[in-house]
Order: structure tokens, then sequence, then C-alpha cells
């Protein structure tokens, strides 16, 4: 990808979680930025990066920032001659927002909005924000504040006056293997010798870490500013990960958890009218008209998109594709660190 091969300098906020390791482990190993600068607030996991065997070879061209994106002025001082900018950082728990919803309301839409205000004040040239399925149709805080953050940073082209700048957003479902997410609490859960099901119709779609970063990476390439990027990944049934992880374990149905939802979605029928669909994604289209629309859907891709179907909703219940138990396990494995221990007990 030339334009990131072309001494450009990245910050990353949330930059020493699981996402901001691998995407910048990705682009050092991949590509010659002339800076990486790691934006978070937790001074223990920048020092285990500074020490890792990962990065400590390109300590040269890596910055550590302590900092928190509720504070403005420090991103500003962070942002400094950068290029390009991935916003990861959020509160992402579902529980823990609906106990703290000013905290979430805080970090993850005042937040995102102090990224955008300090990268237009530093003249940045990309910016691609992280969503997450729960920002469509949103039943939770967490979800209803990522929608909010999305409209913050697809609004943001409107008002980027005379500056070279592009926002845009990418949206995707559970990563696998992520902190708090069902496999590695499946994967510790069957020493308990069941495995608790909320609901057996229950679906979720799936990627893994570095699809994710891919996809994250091929975005920045084609981004015209304003779309918000969809993946086509694969989905799983409950059942079928149990079957997956512990084929010989007790499930028992414990009920659906408030604020959760029984199937991922991560384009409405609402969103339908304004959204293409490409070969390996889709594009919601921003409510303000940036640029021709017939000339994005022919020009931004290398095959010509097409607009949805009216009507048309993209979730995990009724997916294309379907991972199989077979698939399921061989990707925990390849995927989840220790799985292939606790799966056969090795």
């Amino acid at each position: 990808m030339k334009s990131l091969n072309s001494d450009k300098t990245f910050l990353i906020t949330g930059g020493t979680g699981s996402f901001g390791k691998k995407f910048i482990k990705t682009i050092l190993d991949r590509y010659k930025p002339r800076k990486v600068i790691v934006f978070s607030r937790d001074e223990l996991k920048q020092f285990e990066m500074q020490q890792s065997d990962a990065f400590k070879p390109f300590e040269n061209i890596m910055r550590y920032f302590i900092g928190d994106v509720r504070d403005l002025n420090r991103l500003k001082r962070a942002m400094e001659d950068v290029d390009i900018v991935i916003h990861a950082a959020a509160l992402k728990q579902v529980p823990a927002c609906e106990y703290n919803p000013f905290e979430a309301v805080m970090t993850n839409v005042i937040g995102g909005q102090n990224v955008i205000d300090a990268s237009l004040y530093n003249k940045v040239e990309k910016v691609i924000a992280l969503s997450t399925d729960k920002a469509a149709a949103p039943i939770n805080l967490y979800g209803a504040t990522k929608l909010t953050s999305d409209k913050l940073f697809v609004a943001a082209n409107n008002y980027k006056g005379w500056r070279n700048i592009k926002f845009s957003v990418v949206r995707y479902g559970n990563v696998m293997g992520s902190r708090g997410s069902v496999i590695p609490y499946f994967l510790n859960h069957k020493k308990n010798g069941f495995l608790p099901i909320t609901d057996e119709r229950m679906t979720r779609f799936n990627i893994t870490l570095q699809k994710g970063v891919d996809f994250v990476i091929d975005n920045l390439e084609r981004m015209w500013g304003g779309e918000l990027f969809v993946p086509k990944i694969p989905s799983y049934n409950i059942m079928d990960l149990a079957k997956a992880i512990a084929p010989d374990i007790e499930t028992r149905i414990v009920g659906i958890r408030p604020g959760e939802k029984l199937h991922e979605e991560m384009i409405t029928s609402t969103d339908s009218i304004s959204s293409i669909e490409f070969d390996d994604y889709f594009v919601i289209l921003p409510s303000t008209k940036f640029w021709d629309i017939k000339k994005f859907r022919k020009e931004s891709n290398g095959k010509e998109g097409h607009n949805c179907d009216l009507g048309f909703s993209y979730n995990s219940s009724e997916n294309d594709i379907f991972l199989t138990v077979d698939e399921i396990r061989d990707l925990t494995i390849k995927n989840v660190d220790g799985a292939n221990d606790i799966i056969y007990g090795d």
C-alpha cells in the first residue's frame, strides 16, 4: 500500500489495547512509518510494550504518550506532525457503561470529539474511528455512545474547511478472543463442568484481530471521507461455539442479559437506503453529500459496487456465511492464546 509506505507518522489512541498493539505491529512489519505514537492512559501497559520483543526493535521510531482522550490539550500536543490517526480508545464493557453512564459519555463521546478537534487543529491527513455492532440500533448505553461517536466523526467532514483531512468510521462485530468476549469466557468456565448459555438461538458475527486490523488498513487507502465501512464476516451459533470448545460439557440456559441482543446487527433496514455493497464489504453513506455517490460507487473500489435493496439488513442470524463447529474450533486454537491446551487438555 503506497500511501502507508511513504514516511507517515501514526498516532493510535488506545494503543496498548488488543487492537492497538496488533495494528502497530502490522504497520511496523509491513510498511516504513516515520514514527508511531502510542496514546493511552495505562503506564504499565506502555512499559510492557516498550520492553516486549515485538516492539523493542522499533524503539527508535516508537513514542509513548500517557494521556486520556478526555484531555483535548494533551491530544493536541500528542498529534503534532501526525499524518494518520486511528481512534481505538473507548470504554467498551456494557455493564460498566450502564453502571457508570456519564463516564462512558465522557470517554466515548466527548473523547471522540476531542480527537476530531485535535486532528483538525494539527492538520492530520486521515482519521479512522473504530465502531461496534452495538452502535446499530443500540439498546444499551455503550452502543448509544458509539453511535453518537460515529455520527461525530462522519459529520467532522462538514466543517474541515480548507484542510486536507478525511474522517471515516470502521464498524465490525466481536473480535475473536478479545477481553470480555464469549470465547475466553467459555474457555475459562469449562473447568466448572458446564457452560452457561443465554439463549440457544443466539448468533454472533466473528472476526479475527488480524482481519480487523487489515480491514482498517485497507480503508485508509480507499476512504473518501464520511463513509462507515462494514466488512463481510462470518457468523456462528452459540451452541456450535459450545460444541467447538467443550463438546462433552453440559450446557445450562441462564437467560439473556439486560442490554444484550439475540442477534448482532451492523446495518439496519433503515440504513439500507443509504448503503452500498462491494465484494467483501459494505459502506453506509454519510447523510450529508460530500462527494458524487455514483462516482464513489464506480471508482472507490476496483470493482463497481451496487446499492443495497430497500429493507436489507446485515445481521448475524441472516448471514450468508456460518462457521461450522470444526471451523470455530480451528479459528479459536489459532487466534486465542492457550486455547489448544484448554480444548484438548494437553
